[in-house]
């Protein structure tokens, strides 16, 4: 028998999960508000002080083990020559590896874009461009820019594998910090993350924990071994696809609403559901992950009303004198806010809807029209999530609302964008014990053992009776079109 102890030192709480091997189950959980502004253990003490409240203190643990978003996350800067191509590319690259992409540059840095990757303090520069054999000149280009402006920070070189010795001649030139992987895109439109993705986490656990004052935990724990958006993309994979005998959930989509940013998680083949459909652009992974920095609970509440439309703010159902600026303002200043009444909770509802479906809109595939001679066919760029089984829900917002529901729902198809490939009949699952972290976490140890706490823990939620509301049945109906098509 074994006790484990996952945690979770996420930007607003740093939350504890105990987990005992012989049950199969979690012991207890408990949270505190993330102390990273002064000392990162206090709020981890008084998380535990609360969890032995709960389990008692004769209770050892076996593997204490962490994830972490705090201190603003891994902020990388994701550069590319053409945008539509590499430079998506190594976003996808880094979001994949847990880290939010503060810049993304295309073609040849500018001193502007330079004073840019300083002004944001950020922890890693993705350098990307060129097929293996193609583009040399502008990655070069770009890699003297930031040799000669003197960044000092970590650099991995993901472009064409012809430039690696050049590449470490510059390194060498101007004493950069670079490390060298395969290209993210050795031909075009097929994308190669996990060598970079690697790479990104190996920095992460050697610099980036040490650089935020993070490191310091470990005198308490064993190790902080992942970004907390990547333990949380290896949970929701681990979950769709089962592990050994026992099954996953099959296709879904995981929304993840923090106080900072709200991440939106998509496990499902990305080909076309539809014979009169063909897939285009940049190649999309099984396992997807966006992140919107300006869409979160409390440190991005001001990016939530901003992210409206005039028309969309006219729509928002508030009570008679509520600001909602004045609302959404308190609670950037007040990051540590919970709700307690009706009101509070209610205006938090308000925001998750709109990170929910802005987060959405922003992940999803769409289709676009295309006329030939055979008639109407579509194009499809990103993923058609129409077909997805489970929309599964954590955070904060959802854990505390009373009706997580009327938050969540907000993924689905809506004839106001119907051409957004947004899920039309999933069911609704939520993180009621805030654990999917963890369970990343665990995977790492025992894979098995965090697919059967998941599907344990993941509570039903739906309308009045529990059960998931019935959706639209297909998300696309194509306009009936001449057989011709010249008209």
């Amino acid at each position: 028998m074994s006790r484990y102890l996952m945690i979770d030192f996420g930007s607003t709480f740093t939350k504890l999960t105990a987990i005992d091997t012989e049950t199969e189950d979690i012991i207890a959980t408990a949270n505190h508000f993330t102390t990273v502004a002064t000392d990162i253990t206090i709020g981890y003490q008084n998380a535990l002080k609360a969890l032995y409240q709960k389990i008692g203190e004769e209770i050892t643990f076996d593997k204490i083990i962490g994830c972490s978003s705090a201190a603003g996350g891994l902020k990388m800067a994701a550069i590319g020559l053409v945008e539509e191509l590499t430079v998506e590319a190594a976003k996808r690259v880094c979001l994949g590896a847990g880290a939010k992409v503060e810049l993304a540059f295309s073609h040849h840095l500018t001193n502007r874009n330079v004073q840019q990757i300083l002004d944001k303090q950020i922890d890693i520069v993705l350098l990307s461009g060129g097929t293996d054999g193609g583009n040399s000149e502008c990655v070069l280009y770009n890699m003297r820019m930031l040799g000669e402006r003197g960044i000092k920070l970590p650099v991995i070189y993901a472009g064409n594998k012809d430039c690696q010795d050049e590449i470490l001649e510059i390194a060498s030139q101007y004493e950069m910090n670079v490390y060298v992987c395969e290209n993210v895109m050795p031909k075009l439109n097929v994308l190669n993350i996990p060598s970079a993705r690697e790479k990104i986490r190996e920095i992460f656990l050697k610099n980036i924990i040490e650089a935020k004052g993070i490191k310091k935990i470990e005198t308490a724990i064993d190790k902080v071994i992942l970004p907390t958006p990547e333990s949380v993309l290896r949970a929701a994979e681990l979950l769709s696809k089962g592990y050994m005998h026992e099954s996953g959930l099959g296709e879904i989509v995981l929304v993840d609403i923090g106080g900072a940013t709200t991440d939106m998680y998509s496990m499902c083949s990305a080909s076309a559901k539809r014979s009169d459909v063909v897939v285009k652009g940049l190649e999309e992974p099984y396992a997807k992950r966006t992140v919107e920095g300006d869409l979160g609970m409390r440190y991005s509440a001001l990016g939530v009303l901003e992210s409206l439309t005039v028309e969309e703010r006219k729509l928002i159902d508030l009570d008679e004198g509520v600001d909602l600026v004045k609302e959404l303002t308190y609670r950037h200043e007040n990051v540590d806010t919970i709700p307690s009444n009706d009101h509070e909770r209610k205006i938090d509802r308000i925001m998750g809807q709109i990170c929910v479906d802005k987060a959405m809109e922003r992940h999803v595939g769409r289709m676009e029209e295309m006329y030939t001679p055979m008639g109407m066919l579509y194009n499809q760029y990103g993923k058609d999530l129409s077909k997805i089984r489970y929309v599964i829900g954590t955070g904060g917002v959802l854990v505390r609302n009373d009706n997580p529901y009327e938050i969540l729902k907000k993924v689905e198809y809506t004839f106001k964008k119907p051409l957004e490939l947004r899920p039309t009949n999933p069911r609704y699952l939520l993180d009621a014990d805030y654990i999917l972290a963890s369970m990343g976490l665990l995977s790492e140890i025992d894979p098995l053992l965090a697919l059967k706490i998941m599907k344990k823990h993941l509570k039903p939620i739906g309308g009045g009776n529990n059960e998931p509301q019935q959706a639209p049945q297909t998300t696309f109906t194509p306009p009936v079109a001449n057989k011709c098509g010249c008209c």
